[in-house]
Parts: C-alpha cells; structure tokens; sequence
C-alpha cells in the first residue's frame, strides 16, 4: 500500500479497499493477490478513488465557504 500522509488512516483505507473490493464482487485477500487480472486490482482502486472524489464532493457543498477545511 502507499504511503499515507496520515498514518494513523491505515486500518481505516484497508477495511475501505475490502468493502469496495466486495461491493465489485473482487475476492481479494489479505496478503499476496497475484492471482488477480490488474483489471480486477485496477477496478477495487479505481472505485475507492471515486467514492473518496464523490464524498469530498458532497462534504464540499454543504461547507458553508463550499471548500473542506
């Protein structure tokens, strides 16, 4: 996993990358996923970007400057 500008956010993005990888139907595990098509790897990471995109999104508009602080 990458680096983490928060470190303390580790095991939340891992129970994160889990649930998406579920909501996709992806049978990832923990550890090696080797075994996986990198279009498979690629969707479970593609996804949790966009649900982070849509929540900043929504959180965003109903700030009342309309920026997240």
């Amino acid at each position: 996993m990458a680096k983490l500008n928060i470190p303390q956010a580790k095991d939340a993005m891992e129970d994160f990358k889990y649930e998406i990888a579920r909501e996709l139907g992806v049978q990832l595990k923990k550890g090696y996923n080797g075994d996986l098509s990198s279009r498979d790897n690629g969707s479970v990471g593609g996804y949790m970007v966009k649900k982070m995109i849509e929540d900043y999104e929504k959180q965003s508009s109903q700030s009342p400057s309309g920026a997240m602080k």
